[in-house]
Parts: structure tokens; C-alpha cells; sequence
């Protein structure tokens, strides 16, 4: 190994990019849905070996002699943004005929620019770059500051964060609950990237002790908390979901758009399943209506018909809101509502984190000037909701809704849910049809039950649909490609976990002790020197 790493050290130009690329690419393996983390035990240290040998000009400014390093995280950044995220060029096959040109944007474009956070997180590190665990501990810090920043930077865009790598089952998820992802980002590159020491003469038997002292205490406490009994529930909730499996080259069909709403009002009268009770609660996915109440009345009526006293549904639809003047223009929601037994609208929830080229254009006004007014397929563009607010459900229970992936941000959904007893996700993952995106998605979703400690109901058009607890154990679900409904009774409990913020104190604590140890290592390293 330590012939092996030398080498790694010794490369350069091309052949350096090449290694680093393909390590970042290799290291998507220890996401959903392969969840092998033990390739990150090899990406990692390939990683520290790489920025090992960075070094800069010594005739340049400090900010110059850390280019290397950045273009090692960069290249890194490259090939696991390319490796994980090269579906979403599949949304623009949806109608390829107007919308494949953006393909080489969407599968490339994305990446390359994502991979400027992997960069930053390597030139971070390499300012504080020493040696043994010092540098270790650096490479943490730093790929802990570049996923934060990733989280909100550019309207935000936090998919899979590393530490989502070190989660792959419940057992090893209960950790999130406590430093919350900014402390596991910092911990799971500190801990795959360990191995890096097994070549130093320095500093291996205290990274062996760190190394099987965290893992012990991320898996003990797992098992700890997932065996931990839960207190009694207040209350219960009946609940199904709706999974209608609808093609979305049909979705906007006007010729089959009353077979779609007939097919959803069919699941979700079908008789409960064998031991539960008639659902108080059914929820369709994001945009399962296929068309604008505004301009079918009489499908308001029709589910009035078909909800039994007591229930209630809730959909996610297009809401439009009419022109109220001269001046203004009709807008466009992606929401979720809540619809009684007498089939009225009670109360509505518009999607406030909007997709990014996805369901708007930014710099709408420039890209029209060209002849771009949408970039994927669908019915048209939305604007931002102002707001999100709990849903009162059956029994006096409160949900938060979320839609599509504003659940994949951490901090809105555990401010946004602080009031509410669950949560509810729709979503409608059909534009990626079965690629590793859906299953990403559920994995982000799923870590959200935890954090929070709210049970989380996630409906999803084509898959996939679930019902998670609070310690983000999967009760039920429903596979992609799958049409089908998921009947649960659901127990209310009072939140178990800390509050979000307390969760983010201990994540900075966290990057700050590893950015102390790093300078401390440095330090006795120039004083050893001298």
C-alpha cells in the first residue's frame, strides 16, 4: 500500500486529474441505491494522496499556491456529480423532441458546476494541510463547509451529501438526530478517509483508536435508539396512499386525463386492506390531477361523492390563481390541498422551493430573448409559494407538507415542521423512471423522518411510496413502476429528538474541533521541525 500510495503522490497533469475524477466517481457507490460505503474507504484516501501532492508555487500568493489542490477536489467533485447525478438528463427525454438539445446542460453542465463545492472543499482543507491525522481531520472541515454552503448557495442544491454515504440502514442513521448533516458530512469524510494513515509512520495508532472509536459509538448508538422503547402514542391516524403509476407521455393528455382521475378515484375507494380500519386520511402525489379545478367543477363534485364522512384527501394539483387587473398575469402553483367529504377545498399549501429550470427559469426575461420559455416538459411554469403552513388532519392531528424536493433541504423541513405531529411528502420522480434518482430521493426523505423525529407519508406517482417512522424504519412502501395503494395506521408520539438548531450548534462544534486539531497537528509538526 504504501509503494501504491507513493505513486498516487508522484502523478501529475493529466494522469492526476484522471485518478481523482475516477475516485469521485467511485465513491457514488456508498450512495442509495448501491449503498456500498466501503468504496469510500478507497475514494477518500485516494483523495488525502492526491492533495499530499499539491504543491503550489512557492513565487505565488497563498490563495495561488492552492490551485492544485483545487483542481483535485474539482475533478474529484466531477466524477461523483457525473456519477451521481447523470439521470436528470432523463426528465428531458419526457418529449425529446423539444427538449434534448439541453441534454449535454443537464447531464455535464450540472456536475461541472457542482464539482466547484468538491474544489473549494479541497483547497479549504489543503490551507491547513500538515501531516498524519492533522490532515485528515482538514479534508473533513473543509468538505464540511463546502456541503453547508452547497445547501443554500445558488438557491441550493444539498443532494447527496457524503454523509449520506455513511447512513445506508436505520441502524446507522440515528446519529443525524444528534449533529444533524452538517456533523455527519464533517465525520464521514474524516472517518472513509482514515485508511490514508495506514502508510504514515505517524499518528496510525491514534487514527486507529478515533476510527474504531466512532464507528463503534455511530453503530452502539443506533442500536441503542432503534431498540430504545417508544413512549405510548397520543393518538392515531388511519392513513393510504395512492401510487397511480401514470405515464407522464400521458400525464397533460387531454384525451386521457378523465381515465387518470377516474383511476385515482377507483384506488382510492377500494376497500381497506385485510386487518385496517377505512382510511381518515388518503394522499395523491404531486400534480396527480391532471387537469385545473378551475376548469373541471365537477370533479370537486365527484370526490365529494366518493370520500365517506370524516375522510379527508390530500392531493397535490396545479392551483391557478386568476389575472386580478390590468398589468398583472394568471400565476401558476405546484400545491398540495386538502379536500373534505362534501368535495371543497378546505385549505391549500403552495410549493415554496421551486426547481430551478426545472419549474422556473431564472433570468426568465434573458432566456425568452433567445426563444426559451421552458427547458423541461410539463404543463408550464410555476411561481413560488409565499409560505408553508401545517395541514389539520382527522382527529386534530397537523401536518407539514413538503413537495417534491424541498425535502431533501434539512433545515427547512425541521423548521418548517417544528409545529406539526407528521410530514407529508408528494412527489412525482416518473421524470427519471427507474435510475438511481427516485431511490436518492426516498433516501434523503427517509433521513428526514429521523432528524426530526416525525413519521413521514410519501406518496410518489410512479414510486417510490412509503410510510417511514420516526428512527426511519420503512413500515410499508410501494416499488417503482408499481400502480397500487399503502394502507397504515399511523401513531402520533411527541417528538424524540433535539431541535434543529441544537443539532446544528453540535454540527459546527464538530467541524470546529476538527479544524482546531488540524492546526494543533500543524503546529507541533513546525515545532518538531525547528
Amino acid at each position: 500500500m504504501q509503494r501504491l500510495a507513493g505513486r498516487i503522490v508522484l502523478l501529475w497533469g493529466w494522469r492526476r486529474a484522471l485518478v481523482a475524477f475516477l475516485a469521485g466517481m467511485f465513491a457514488v457507490l456508498g450512495q442509495a441505491p448501491y449503498d456500498f460505503p466501503a468504496a469510500c474507504f478507497i475514494s477518500f484516501p485516494i483523495l488525502v494522496w492526491l492533495l499530499d501532492g499539491t504543491t503550489g508555487d512557492a513565487t505565488v500568493s497563498r490563495i495561488g499556491r492552492l490551485k492544485p489542490a483545487f483542481a483535485v477536489g474539482w475533478w474529484f467533485g466531477f466524477g461523483y456529480f457525473l456519477g451521481g447525478l447523470w439521470w436528470i438528463g432523463t426528465a428531458l427525454l419526457v418529449e425529446a423532441e423539444s427538449f434534448a438539445w439541453a441534454l449535454p446542460f443537464a447531464m455535464i453542465g450540472i456536475p461541472l458546476l457542482l464539482a466547484f463545492f468538491y474544489g473549494l472543499a479541497a483547497a479549504i482543507a489543503r490551507a491547513m494541510w500538515g501531516s498524519g491525522i492533522g490532515r485528515i481531520a482538514a479534508l473533513a472541515a473543509g468538505f464540511a463547509i463546502a456541503e453547508w454552503l452547497r445547501g443554500f448557495l445558488f438557491t441550493g442544491f444539498p443532494w447527496n451529501a457524503i454523509g449520506y454515504a455513511a447512513m445506508p440502514v436505520p441502524m446507522l442513521m440515528q446519529s443525524v438526530s444528534v449533529i444533524g448533516m452538517d456533523g455527519m458530512n464533517a465525520l464521514a469524510v474524516f472517518v472513509f478517509s482514515m485508511p490514508a494513515l495506514l502508510v504514515d509512520k505517524s499518528g496510525r495508532r491514534l487514527g486507529a483508536a478515533l476510527f474504531a472509536l466512532l464507528l463503534i459509538s455511530h453503530a452502539g448508538f443506533g442500536y441503542y435508539r432503534l431498540t430504545k422503547p417508544v413512549a405510548e402514542a397520543s393518538e392515531y391516524l388511519q392513513v393510504r396512499i395512492v401510487q397511480p403509476n401514470v405515464d407522464l407521455s400521458e400525464k397533460w393528455d387531454k384525451e386521457v386525463r378523465d381515465r387518470i382521475f377516474a383511476s385515482l378515484i377507483e384506488l382510492s375507494a377500494r376497500p381497506p386492506a385485510q386487518g385496517q380500519a377505512q382510511p381518515q386520511l388518503i394522499i395523491w402525489p404531486e400534480t396527480a390531477v391532471p387537469f385545473l379545478f378551475t376548469d373541471r367543477p365537477d370533479a370537486l363534485t365527484a370526490l365529494g361523492e366518493v370520500l365517506q364522512d370524516g375522510q379527508l384527501l390530500v392531493a397535490g394539483i396545479v392551483r391557478e390563481e386568476a389575472a386580478s387587473g390590468p398589468g398583472t398575469r394568471t400565476r401558476y402553483y405546484n400545491s398540495v390541498v386538502a379536500i373534505d367529504d362534501k368535495g371543497e377545498i378546505v385549505d391549500a399549501v403552495d410549493k415554496v422551493h421551486l426547481v430551478p429550470f426545472g419549474e422556473y427559469i431564472p433570468f426568465a426575461d434573458l432566456f425568452a430573448s433567445i426563444g426559451i420559455d421552458q427547458l423541461v416538459a410539463g404543463p408550464m411554469n410555476f411561481d413560488a409559494g409565499n409560505q408553508r403552513r401545517d395541514i389539520s388532519l382527522p382527529g386534530g392531528v397537523k401536518a407539514s407538507p413538503f413537495i417534491c424536493y424541498e425535502v431533501i433541504f434539512p433545515g427547512l423541513v425541521a423548521a418548517d415542521s417544528a409545529s406539526a405531529d407528521i410530514m407529508i411528502n408528494v412527489t412525482n420522480d416518473a421524470w427519471f423512471g427507474n435510475t438511481p434518482g427516485p431511490y436518492q430521493h426516498f433516501r434523503q426523505a427517509q433521513l428526514r423522518a429521523v432528524e426530526t423525529g416525525r413519521p413521514l407519508l410519501r406518496a410518489a406517482n410512479t414510486g417510490i411510496s412509503g410510510v417511514v417512522g420516526q428512527r426511519g424504519i420503512v413500515i410499508d412502501g410501494l416499488a417503482i413502476g408499481t400502480q397500487g395503494i399503502i394502507d397504515s395506521r399511523i401513531p402520533i408520539y411527541l417528538a424524540e429528538t433535539i431541535t434543529e438548531r441544537q443539532r446544528r450548534i453540535n454540527g459546527i462544534i464538530l467541524v470546529m474541533l476538527l479544524v482546531i486539531g488540524a492546526f494543533v497537528v500543524n503546529v507541533r509538526q513546525s515545532l518538531r521541525t525547528n
